[in-house]
């Protein structure tokens, strides 16, 4: 499932997909209404404000076992919209998601501004 990412990102995950497994797409004001479980979700969010609901709602709809990718602003960037100040970092992160049981695990860099880090479920 991808929140709120961009339509390019969406046309390449769609494309990557093997299996016969459906990628969806939604907004983080819709994300409520999907019903369904997914087998990675991804959140494309920059800055803070409402982010938290967002974040509920998508580890939510994660299968045991699923990867959750949270794409952000990189701190010390000139380019996104959303004021440096403003930007999810990785502590903000690794404090929301610990109370889930999901442990951070890898970062990817997205795009010359962005990047993706991936948290899963802690093993016991």
């Amino acid at each position: 499932m991808l929140v709120d990412s961009p339509g390019e990102l969406s046309t390449l995950v769609a494309g990557a997909r093997t299996g016969g497994k459906t990628t969806r797409e939604t907004s983080g004001d819709a994300i409520r209404s999907v019903k369904e479980k997914f087998d990675a979700v991804l959140v494309w969010r920059e800055h803070r404000s409402g982010s938290r609901s967002i974040f509920e709602r998508a580890v939510g709809r994660l299968e045991p076992g699923g990867a959750l990718w949270i794409v952000t602003a990189m701190k010390k960037v000139r380019g996104p919209l959303t004021p440096a100040i403003h930007r999810l970092e990785l502590s903000d992160l690794v404090k929301a998601f610990q109370k889930e049981g999901l442990a951070y695990d890898r970062e990817v860099r997205v795009t010359a501004w962005n990047v993706a880090y991936r948290f899963v479920k802690r093993e016991p």
